[in-house]
């Protein structure tokens, strides 16, 4: 089975200045189409190819935009009650107690 990586942007937090895409060794990271409740055009990840490099999050100059998930096909399972589907999770960065959803970025558990 080979490993997926995958790329999250958390859009609010993304200020549309493309850094991340210029970076992109693998071509991966596009500007979205439409605008963020900033009013900015963040970027988004076009849907597979990622390396997890990383390269984007550290070209990010906003802390909390870039999420860069390793091996997607390893997390565990939840349900998520924002996207009310079973979907891929992945822990917290500072309690790994906490899981969050690997499609709408939103904490699954309380």
């Amino acid at each position: 089975m080979a490993i997926i990586n995958r790329v999250l942007i958390h859009v609010d937090d993304c200020k549309g200045c493309g850094l991340c895409i210029d970076a992109c060794p693998v071509n991966v990271l596009d500007f979205s189409d439409g605008l963020n409740s900033m009013g900015y055009r963040p970027a988004h990840y076009i849907g597979e190819g990622c390396t997890g490099c990383g390269t984007c999050f550290y070209t990010c100059p906003e802390p909390r935009a870039i999420t860069v998930v390793r091996n997607v096909e390893g997390l565990a399972k939840d349900h998520c009650p924002h996207c009310n589907a079973t979907v891929k999770v992945f822990p917290g960065n500072r309690d790994e107690s906490k899981t969050f959803c690997v499609e709408c970025l939103k904490p699954v558990n309380k």
